[in-house]
């Protein structure tokens, strides 16, 4: 995902994300002492990126959630497809990284093919860059948002059911997102009504991911909820004065009140963390 120094550039910021290696097959011999594998899927977030550092495939939320996964089946693997910037659409299309099998969705699905019975977990964020480059300088382009919207609910849903057809024993977790644009909160009256405005999007976003998830079985992380998104009780910032919660919680968990970059910082990370941990009980 690109930086993005001013609100001018709010169009272009993307999530971005990586791949991974496969292994052999694992041995079948008891549940918890044989081999699996964790495969991680989605754009930055599923790779851990942080501005000026980039990728970091193993780390982030995803290697986290391999630690936890690990404290009860030790001989868990991961990998990661992730790509940087990816779109619903580039997910099943392909157009932003290089897969030998074509896209990302066909890179999973020939793993799973090959250690589905094998794989244990599947972690999936995707949808914030269809929506994203809705938001420009001018404000909010609401036929965009609309036309993103209209694809992560068509596409999303058939992504789900391929995994979950392709691995039908996995533990399958996908994200909601927390709202970066909150920050614009800060910026006086007219981002306070685009942060106003991007809440209610995101909101209905929430509610799309949580529908594809349910209609494939798959269980929902709630990391809208665990960044407060919809707390606008106000907070004492030192050096901010009164805020809104879920402002100052932005500004704690990711970078945009510091470099106007989306991405969740170590924290942010770890909170992501728990909070997909919590949905592989």
């Amino acid at each position: 995902m690109p930086r993005v120094p001013a609100l001018a550039a709010f169009a272009a910021v993307c999530l971005v994300a990586g791949a991974g290696s496969a292994s052999a097959d694992p041995s079948t011999t008891g549940q918890d002492t044989a081999t699996g594998y964790y495969l991680a899927l989605g754009d930055s977030l599923a790779a851990g990126y942080q501005p000026g550092q980039g990728d970091d495939k193993t780390g982030g939320y995803v290697g986290g959630v391999l630690t936890a996964i690990q404290a009860g089946t030790p001989k868990t693997r991961l990998h990661n497809l992730s790509c940087s910037g990816e779109t619903v659409t580039s997910l099943v299309g392909g157009g932003v990284c290089t897969y030998a099998e074509g896209t990302q969705l066909d890179a999973a699905l020939a793993f799973l093919h090959a250690h589905g019975k094998f794989t244990r977990v599947i972690t999936l964020d995707i949808g914030a860059n269809d929506v994203q480059r809705c938001v420009v300088a001018s404000g909010i382009d609401l036929t965009c948002v609309d036309q993103g919207l209209k694809t992560i609910a068509t596409d999303l849903p058939m992504v789900l059911g391929k995994l979950r057809s392709a691995a039908p024993d996995a533990r399958v977790v996908v994200l909601d997102y927390y709202n970066p644009f909150l920050a614009l909160w800060l910026t006086g009256p007219d981002g306070q009504r685009l942060a106003q405005t991007s809440a209610l999007l995101q909101r209905i976003l929430t509610s799309i991911i949580t529908s594809a998830a349910v209609g494939a079985e798959a269980r929902v992380a709630d990391i809208s909820g665990a960044f407060k998104s919809g707390d606008w009780s106000l907070v004492s910032v030192p050096g901010r004065g009164q805020i809104p919660t879920n402002v100052a919680t932005i500004c704690r968990l990711t970078w945009m009140c510091l470099r106007m970059d989306i991405h969740a910082n170590d924290q942010g990370y770890a909170v992501m963390t728990d909070a997909v941990a919590a949905r592989l009980s």
